[in-house]
């Protein structure tokens, strides 16, 4: 056993092995079936090796009680001729096929398929990044270490539990006792939820962030909550949508965001994840200094970019954006599929370029983002919210919805309430895809406004 051992670790050099696993739950989910591969044909060495002990096992009995008769009376055993022909047999034929047969090495097959599969590894990368994931989570979800080590992790329903719903009725019923004479939307503005006597407000942005990731953190007011509604939404009497008009909820109120349900089908959902998943490749950040895309620790994931030329499917999904939101899609950026890793997340970002980043978009030459289109292709069971700390909304992944916002105000200012984040998926496997939308094919069109989308 030592040898093999010995053996295994010589055939898994770190240097072949691909980088990056972690950052993939999608493609994390071919390395089960690697190792259920290894696992197959590791019995099949050992049933090989059984076979052969079983055999060595069998001589060694059959040679036990032969020597054990003849060892009492050599000169008698050998006396007989058939005794002396078989001896002679035995030491010039027999025991040296048994050599072979012990030299024999079983291993052949399970080694070199080992051999084969070994490229395809996690590396030391993966597995410090596998290990980071779990300290982020252990951090984001305030999860002792007892906890996450048994792999004891919460109910998945854990962000929206009754205790959480209790303490911030609380908080606002005190809110509202010591400031009875203060106006609704003076309300409004004072009612959030406190962390050892701090307002969030004035936490810095990771707590904030953090809470909001729990399912804590600033919540409306029952004022502004009256003011959130769903409709049926035809895309300003769009032929596709009169008949079968979209259905639309209010996620949040400044900024506006809008959550369409029911807007990409399963079927759709595969043909796009199939379409992505051999292309995923680490996801890229702009780098505000020189422009170029580059990756980042901040941003856990895969990505690939779909093309609404290579298949009806992305092309269709292209124009249902378009048509529910007025805004042409032909200067959009290709749709982007991203599946989030171990602890997969994105920490907080604007989607548009701000003043102090002129050269963000200029190789596209279509403009700033105006807006953002965010599918949910999977539900997630626990974690991977999309939160936004300036203002405290978080959007829950439910598949088969998406959800929209602009970015930039009428003016072509940026929005920067709009700064948002993907919270890490604490158990689950998160994929999304998103469009955004340019300012450049807009001026002659007629998108839909804020007030018309509601």
């Amino acid at each position: 056993m030592i040898w093999y051992i010995v053996l295994v670790g010589t055939l898994l050099p770190r240097s072949l092995a691909h980088p990056g696993f972690f950052t993939s739950i999608g493609q994390m989910t071919d390395l089960i079936h690697t190792e259920k591969d290894l696992v197959t044909s590791l019995k099949d060495y050992i049933k090989a090796e059984e076979s052969k002990l079983e055999q060595i096992k069998k001589w060694a009995e059959k040679l036990d009680r032969l020597t054990s008769t003849a060892t009492k009376d050599p000169e008698g055993f050998v006396g007989h001729p058939v005794n002396a022909f078989k001896l002679m047999k035995r030491l010039n034929t027999e025991w040296s096929e048994l050599e072979n047969l012990v030299l024999k090495d079983m291993s052949d097959g399970f080694i070199s398929n080992l051999t084969i599969q070994r490229q395809y590894f996690p590396n030391d990368e993966d597995q410090v990044g596998a290990a980071k994931a779990l300290l982020r989570l252990q951090d984001t979800y305030n999860l002792d270490t007892d906890t996450i080590s048994k792999g004891d992790l919460p109910d998945p329903e854990h962000q929206r539990a009754n205790g959480n719903l209790k303490y911030f009725e609380y908080i606002m019923a005190k809110e509202k006792d010591t400031n009875k004479s203060t106006s609704d939307d003076q309300f409004d503005q004072k009612t959030t939820p406190k962390k050892k006597g701090i307002a969030v407000d004035y936490l810095p942005e990771r707590q904030k962030y953090e809470m909001l990731c729990r399912g804590e953190g600033i919540k409306m007011t029952p004022r502004r909550q009256k003011r959130l509604f769903c409709r049926y939404h035809d895309g300003n009497r769009n032929p596709k949508f009169i008949l079968a008009p979209a259905k639309q909820e209010d996620e949040w109120d400044k900024p506006r965001i809008i959550r369409f349900h029911d807007i990409i089908s399963d079927a759709e959902i595969e043909i796009v994840k199939d379409l992505a998943k051999p292309r995923l490749s680490r996801a890229t950040v702009h780098d505000p200094e020189t422009g170029k895309l580059t990756t980042a620790q901040y941003r856990v994931s895969k990505s690939a970019w779909l093309s609404g030329y290579e298949n009806p499917v992305v092309s269709r999904i292209n124009m249902r954006i378009q048509d529910l939101t007025g805004l042409d899609v032909s200067t959009a950026e290709e749709l982007q599929v991203a599946n989030y890793g171990v602890g997969g997340q994105y920490e907080p970002h604007f989607d548009f370029a701000r003043k102090d980043e002129p050269d963000a978009f200029r190789e596209l030459g279509t403009g700033n983002r105006i807006a953002t289109w965010l599918f949910y292709m999977s539900d997630v069971s626990a974690g991977g919210a999309t939160v936004f700390p300036e203002v405290g909304a978080s959007v829950w992944p439910k598949k088969g919805t998406a959800v929209f916002w602009y970015n930039l105000f009428a003016s072509g200012e940026g929005d920067y309430s709009t700064r948002h984040a993907a919270c890490p998926v604490l158990v689950g496997n998160k994929w999304v895809s998103n469009k955004w939308l340019h300012e450049r094919g807009q001026e002659f069109r007629r998108p839909c406004t804020l007030s018309e989308l509601e």
